[in-house]
């Protein structure tokens, strides 16, 4: 059922507002990485490239993670591939909402990330959810890649970036990435093995490695514990509502 023209410009309003403001938080938070990818040893416009042609920052991070830790760029790509295979998933989810075709599908494909695919759940219609997606994914890639020329052009006005702590910032993102996603025991027990795992994996692989040597581990931990029954035994009663 169509809304009222007053309610549509209400919904309207406030998703383009929640739109322009995680673009500006995006935005800022790509700062870091124009000045890590740089501190890296990648150019401004390769750090530029990346960012319009990736864009998904966690891969980002991750590629150029690995490189400036000297490692090689098979295990950079790779790792990179691994953290971005989610957007494919969001990809699948959003499909049917977006309906898109043609030169759009290809555009929408671009802009499907976190932000834009959270944005397109939860409207009181797909109309509503459509311009959450649309009007998130246009305004990070804006401010993203505003945001990583910004970051990488100041790196280079800085003497040495990683005295001022840009080196942190990388492995700092991703905590706050998996911080909000580690809540039940389950997550916290395979975050503490995949960690302890690729820790003592350090002196075997090469630099890159333990972080495809964690991602492979919490793969299998959670294949595994989805795969287990999920009813508890006979003898105990079931917990939770009737």
């Amino acid at each position: 059922m169509e809304q009222p023209p007053e309610d549509w410009r209400r919904v309207r309003t406030a998703v383009l507002r929640d739109a322009i403001g995680i673009g500006v938080a995006t935005g800022a938070y790509a700062l870091s990485f124009g000045a890590i990818s740089t501190t890296s040893g990648l150019s401004v416009v390769q750090t530029c490239a990346l960012s319009l042609v990736m864009f998904s920052g966690a891969s980002q991070y991750a590629l150029v993670g690995v490189l400036g830790s000297g490692g090689a760029a098979l295990a950079a790509a790779a790792t990179a591939v691994l953290l971005g295979t989610r957007n494919a998933l969001y990809g699948l989810r959003l499909a049917p909402l977006l309906d898109v075709h043609g030169v759009r599908k290809v555009v929408a494909a671009q802009l499907v990330i976190d932000e834009s695919t959270a944005m397109s759940l939860g409207r009181p219609s797909d109309r509503a959810n459509r311009l959450g997606f649309w009007a998130t994914g246009i305004s990070v890639f804006i401010l993203w890649n505003l945001g990583t020329l910004i970051g990488a052009l100041g790196a280079h006005a800085l003497s040495d970036p990683r005295k001022v702590g840009l080196d942190a910032a990388a492995p700092a993102a991703f905590l706050a990435l998996l911080a909000p996603r580690v809540r039940s025991r389950t997550a916290v027990g395979v975050a503490l093995l995949a960690a302890a795992i690729a820790i003592g994996s350090v002196p075997f692989v090469p630099v890159g490695g333990p972080v495809l040597v964690a991602a492979l581990v919490a793969i299998v931990v959670g294949a595994v514990t989805r795969a287990a029954p999920s009813e508890p035994p006979a003898d105990l009663p079931a917990s939770g509502p009737a």
